[in-house]
C-alpha cells in the first residue's frame, strides 16, 4: 500500500511527475500551487534529474503550508504522480524513509546517491 503524506516535518518538497503529454497540465499545476499557496516552484525538468526517474518539477514548501497544499494538489493532479518528502538534512533518508505519495508510487533511482557519496 502506498504511503499517505503526513505533516510530520518542518519542511518538505513536493515532485510532480509528467511526460511529454501531462506537461502541460503539470505545469498549470505547479504555477497554480505557487499562485495559490505562495510556495516555491522550480523548473520544469524535461529530463530525468536526479534520483527521480521521470520529468518533475520540485515544489517547496513548509509544515504550516502543508495542510491547504497536500489535499489540493491531490484534488488537481488528474492522474499525476507527485512524490512528497520531508527536507531534514539527510537526501538518502528523505528519499527512502520520508517518502509519501499521491498517486501511483514510482521506484526512484536511488542510485544517484551512492554516487555522490563515492565521487570525491
Amino acid at each position: 500500500m502506498t504511503k499517505r503524506p503526513e505533516n510530520i516535518h518542518t519542511a518538505y518538497h513536493a515532485h510532480v511527475y509528467y511526460d511529454q503529454d501531462s506537461l502541460e497540465h503539470a505545469q498549470k499545476l505547479c504555477e497554480q500551487a505557487g499562485t495559490l499557496f505562495n510556495v516555491n516552484v522550480g523548473r520544469l525538468h524535461q529530463q530525468n534529474v536526479g534520483p527521480h526517474p521521470c520529468w518533475s518539477c520540485q515544489i517547496a514548501f513548509s509544515k504550516n503550508q502543508f495542510e491547504q497544499l497536500i489535499p489540493w494538489l491531490d484534488q488537481q493532479r488528474q492522474g499525476l504522480s507527485i512524490l512528497i518528502h520531508g527536507v531534514t538534512g539527510d537526501d538518502w533518508k528523505d528519499h527512502t524513509d520520508h517518502v509519501s505519495w499521491l498517486g501511483d508510487a514510482v521506484e526512484l533511482n536511488l542510485s544517484f546517491f551512492k554516487k555522490l557519496i563515492t565521487t570525491p
